[in-house]
């Protein structure tokens, strides 16, 4: 496994980030090691369905393009509403930070309203004290890097004399809701080795007792708890190898082989008839 050298740190690109270490090496990120090691079987029916659904929804326009630019626009389709649904979730995570800090939001755009009030009856009836947000955590032993959510004490609800309970929290406001691999990106962030604080050292790790995600929607919210232990670490190991050899495989393919150049053997040749082929020697 590769060797990262403290500290880790997070480097912001346009609409993305990468994480690296003091060398300036590229440390994975959690998500991305599930992105490229979980295969993603239901992406293909959606880039389908979403690439036809545009097509019949846009039929007049497409139709008076040319055939070139209407190709092009018929394979941009599905990018532009998984950007879009990426986009909403930017915003709804930037207001969730800003809301879980106990600071004020304005200008929220209509389409978003549903899911800020959602998000702020979660914090209101779990009474959520914030102990971590927007974070950034690292594994050396394991060799990768995340940023999660939230980590907060929750009112437990099976608790009648008010109990807390420290939970690891992934924020989520996909229309699908929430998949397994979730359960192996908590145990990625839970099992890091430390995170960095507020002045960007390094800390040890807290310890959280539950692990889950909040499905943040227009109409509600959820708290689902995820299994994110021990197994779940060793499985987005797994994942972390397949990573690795899609990475790799490309070299493990030598370059061709030419015959032996002795020019005074013989060449075999085909010698074709109407009824069978045979093979000679000349």
């Amino acid at each position: 496994m590769t060797e990262f050298v403290p500290p880790i740190r997070r480097r912001n690109y346009g609409k993305g980030h990468g994480y690296v270490d003091a060398n300036g090496q590229k440390m994975p990120g959690v998500t991305t090691i599930l992105s490229k090691g979980v295969p993603k079987e239901a992406l293909i029916n959606w880039a389908a369905n979403a690439t036809a659904d545009y097509a019949v929804n846009k039929w007049d326009d497409l139709g008076s393009m040319e055939p070139a630019a209407r190709l092009k626009r018929l394979k941009d389709a599905r990018y532009e509403e998984r950007d879009a649904a990426a986009n909403r979730g930017t915003e709804i995570h930037g207001y969730g930070e800003r809301l879980v800090k106990g600071e004020g939001v304005k200008g929220i755009p209509d389409a978003l309203r549903g899911y800020v009030e959602a998000y702020v009856r979660f914090l209101d009836e779990f009474d959520v004290e914030p102990v971590l947000v927007e974070t950034v955590v690292a594994s050396y032993k394991y060799g990768w890097a995340g940023t999660f959510d939230l980590l907060a004490d929750l009112v437990d609800p099976t608790d009648t004399d008010g109990g807390r309970v420290r939970w690891l929290l992934d924020l989520k406001s996909n229309r699908s809701g929430i998949f397994g691999e979730t359960a192996l990106q908590l145990a990625g962030y839970r099992y890091c080795d430390v995170y960095l604080d507020d002045k960007g050292a390094e800390q040890p790790m807290l310890e959280v007792a539950r692990t889950g995600a909040v499905h943040v929607r227009a109409d509600g919210y959820s708290l689902i708890p995820t299994e994110s232990g021990e197994r779940q670490l060793r499985q987005l190991r797994y994942c972390q190898q397949v990573m690795k050899f899609g990475e790799e495989s490309r070299d493990l393919i030598g370059a061709p082989i030419d015959p032996p150049t002795d020019p005074d053997a013989a060449t075999a040749r085909v010698v074709w008839s109407d009824q069978n082929a045979g093979v000679k020697s000349a």
